[in-house]
Parts: C-alpha cells; structure tokens; sequence
C-alpha cells in the first residue's frame, strides 16, 4: 500500500518503468552500452545514481514501513541483473564492485528519505493541487 495518494498508480507506473529501464540497461549487451557512451561518467558512480533514484522514487510513495522491503527489493535486483550479465555471454560480467555500487546507491536513497525526503510524492501533488 502507497502513502496516500491521489494518483498512485501513475506514481507506480512510472517507477516500475524505471525499474524496467535499469533492467534494460543492465542486461544490454556490452557494445551496445560502449556505443552510448555510458560510462563516460563512471560506471559505479551510473550504478549507485540509478539505485539511488529507484530507492528515492519508491520512498516517495511508500510510508516509511515499507523501507527495508524496498532496500532489499533493490539489492535483490541488482544481484539478479549481475548474474543476467554472467548468464548472458553478450560482452558483460557480473561484477561484484557493481552490486557494492547498487548497495551504496540504495543506502543513499534511503538515509536521504529518513532524513525527510521520504514521502515527497504526496508532498508534490499538494504543492501541484495547491498551484491549480
């Protein structure tokens, strides 16, 4: 169950979509990622943003119960894509300095919404609600 909500499931579409790219972009074969120019910014640092992002979007809409559920979601995620990479044999290795990134990225996302950025959806649609 979402923090209360007047649009949740546009909440949850949105972050299972993020969910979804990451996914994508972990599983894309090795030449693919190379041509995007991805790692221009640091492969870990890509790592731990993306983690970061996903542990923020779902403490935005998920009450403060939820956190441990969506930490360890998210590292089971980004062991799972690991080994999809290993599985693969498309140009990438699992990598045990990538999860290491995943972890730090999600204990990012989740110190920043017990620091108060937990819940912001809410706060959002009422700033948007307050705006009309």
């Amino acid at each position: 169950m979402t923090v209360p909500l007047r649009h949740p499931a546009a909440w949850l579409t949105i972050g299972w979509s993020l969910v979804a790219c990451a996914i994508i972009g972990s599983l894309m074969p090795g030449n693919a990622v190379s041509k995007l120019g991805l790692f221009k910014i640091g492969d870990k640092l890509l790592h731990a943003g993306m983690y970061a992002a996903l542990a923020i979007w779902f403490t935005g809409i998920y009450p403060r119960s939820r956190y441990v559920a969506i930490a360890v979601g998210l590292f089971l995620l980004g062991v799972l894509a690991e080994l999809g990479q290993g599985a693969m044999h498309a140009g990438r290795e699992p990598s045990l300095g990538d999860v290491v990134a995943n972890s730090v990225g999600i204990a990012v996302g989740v110190g920043l919404a017990l620091a108060g950025l937990g819940g912001w959806a809410r706060r959002v649609e009422d700033w948007v609600v307050g705006r009309s």
